[in-house]
C-alpha cells in the first residue's frame, strides 16, 4: 500500500484513485490466492485447532467495497483454499480500512456490523458463527504464528494506527 498522508489532499485522492482503478480490474482469483497463501503460512497455524466442523467446503467472500475487490474461498482441514469465482454461502463485506482494524483488533466487529460498516450477507449463521469463533482468539495469540520480520512489520501497523485512533 502505497503510503499517502504526506501528499497534499489533492494528490492522496488522485493516487487512491489510481490504486481503486487498478486493483478493480485484476481479476479476484490472485488476490484471494495471496490472501489464502498467506492466512494458511500464518495464522491458520493457530487456528486450525478451532472447531470448523459444519465449515468444511463452505464457500466465503470478503469483499472490500472501496477498491472494488472481492476474494472467494472456503475452509478444508488444511486451511482456506482460494476459488475462482463461486457463489458463496456468505459474503463479508466492508472498507479496505475496517478490514485492516478488523484484523488487528482494532475495531470491535459487533460495532462494524451495528454501525453498518461490516455487512454479512448470505447464510449469515455461519457469518457470525466465524465471527464469533475468531473473536475468541486474542491477537497476540494470532501474532505468535507470523514470521520475525512480518509479525514485527504487522505490530508496527497496529501500533501506528492505534496511535492514530488516539488522536
Amino acid at each position: 500500500m502505497i503510503a499517502t498522508n504526506n501528499l497534499p489532499a489533492t494528490q492522496q485522492s488522485t493516487v487512491s484513485v489510481a490504486i481503486k482503478k487498478m486493483l478493480g480490474r485484476l481479476p479476484a482469483y490472485p488476490a484471494t490466492q495471496a490472501f489464502v497463501t498467506a492466512f494458511n503460512l500464518t495464522v491458520w497455524k493457530k487456528l486450525k485447532d478451532l472447531d470448523w466442523d459444519g465449515l468444511y467446503g463452505k464457500s466465503f467472500s470478503v469483499v472490500i467495497k472501496d477498491l472494488p475487490m472481492a476474494m472467494y474461498f472456503s475452509v478444508t482441514e488444511k486451511g482456506l483454499r482460494a476459488l475462482k469465482t463461486t457463489q458463496p454461502d456468505v459474503v463479508f463485506t466492508a472498507t479496505f480500512m475496517d478490514l485492516i482494524r478488523l484484523a488487528l483488533r482494532l475495531e470491535d466487529p459487533d460495532a462494524l456490523f451495528f454501525n453498518r460498516r461490516l455487512l454479512i450477507e448470505g447464510n449469515t449463521d455461519i457469518g457470525l458463527r466465524v465471527k464469533n469463533m475468531l473473536d475468541g482468539v486474542e491477537f497476540e495469540t494470532l501474532l505468535e504464528s507470523f514470521p520475525g520480520m512480518f509479525g514485527k512489520a504487522v505490530m508496527f501497523a497496529r501500533k501506528k494506527l492505534q496511535h492514530r485512533r488516539a488522536q
